[in-house]
This record gives structure tokens, sequence and C-alpha cells, in this order.
């Protein structure tokens, strides 16, 4: 019985900790993620330690990201660009997290 039971808990937090890795963002313009442009649009988020993977469609790019934590939770997922005109992402906050993403 004991040992069914953790064995749910630990099924039920890995399902919770992969959940949590994984993001839908919505691009209102063409976006440069690598030097790779995606179309605006729906795109997902994955994070894997310090990669970003951005997927849309069949077109999947990692970038490398610094992982910093803000003191609260972001209201709204944010995607700021670079200056100039190439739409280069310059950063990502996560609705519902502490969780801001710096592409470098």
């Amino acid at each position: 019985m004991i040992k069914r039971i953790l064995l749910l808990v630990s099924v039920v937090s890995l399902a919770v900790a992969s959940a949590a890795s994984n993001f839908n963002l919505n691009f209102y313009q063409p976006t440069v993620v690598s030097g790779t442009t995606l179309k605006a649009g729906e795109a997902k988020l994955e994070i894997r330690d310090n990669k970003a993977i951005v997927k849309q469609g069949k077109t999947s790019v990692e970038a490398t990201v610094k992982v910093e934590t803000s003191a609260s939770k972001y209201l709204y997922t944010t995607v700021g660009y670079k200056e100039g005109d190439g739409h280069q992402i310059k950063d990502i906050t996560l609705a519902g997290t502490t969780t801001k993403l710096v592409f470098e």
C-alpha cells in the first residue's frame, strides 16, 4: 500500500514538473530566435536547463538563455525585442511564474 502511494506521488510530481517547463507563446510579428525567423502566430516554448526550445509547426529552434527569478509572479507573458529592426528576442517573461528568460 505504501509503495503504491509513493509511486503515485512520484508520478504526479514528475508530471507537474514536466508540465511546468512547457509554455505557449503568441508572436505578433515575425520573430528571430538564434538566427532563425519564425512567423507571426502561435509557438510552443520548452525550457531545459539553460536552453529554450521554440517550436512552430515543423520548425524548432534552440537558444541559450539565462534564467532569472523575480520576487513576484508575472501577470502576463511578454516577449521583449532587442533594439533595431531585426525583431530578435531579448527576453521572455512567463505569466503565472517568477521566471524571466534572457536570451544570449
